[in-house]
């Protein structure tokens, strides 16, 4: 089966051993997405500004796969403060409005960086 990754040059990539979003077939899986760029953590502070920051990653992907937002099924939105749910969902509502895939939130402990405050995963199917 045809296998197409695209990788953001992120260090954890190679450290880790993953990439950014796979395509195989009809079906992409976009890997836990933060709000980091270059080494540097984007929107600090704002839920909503990181998450805008990560959707706009993850539609980067999907472009560079053959798709777009269009085709998300799923995404799954992990939080460090749910009590900033309103934020996160605001931001999310803004790319998925029209779309309105299956989605998921949850508050965990923490991610790999203290000031990260979201971060997400997606799955998209291209019918």
């Amino acid at each position: 089966m045809n296998r197409k990754q695209v990788f953001t040059g992120s260090p954890w990539e190679s450290q880790v051993g993953y990439c950014r979003a796979i395509r195989i077939g009809n079906r992409i899986e976009v890997a836990g997405t933060t709000a980091i760029q270059e080494g540097e953590v984007i929107g600090a502070g704002s839920p909503y500004e990181q998450t805008k920051f990560i959707l706009q990653t993850i539609e980067k992907a999907l472009k560079e796969l053959g798709s777009d937002m269009t085709h998300v099924v799923r995404t799954r939105m992990f939080v460090t403060d749910i009590s900033k749910w309103e934020e996160v969902g605001k931001a999310h509502g803004e790319f998925f409005k029209e779309i309105q895939p299956a989605a998921t939130m949850v508050e965990v402990k923490a991610l790999i960086d203290p000031l990260l405050m979201v971060e997400i995963e997606a799955e998209a199917i291209i019918d």
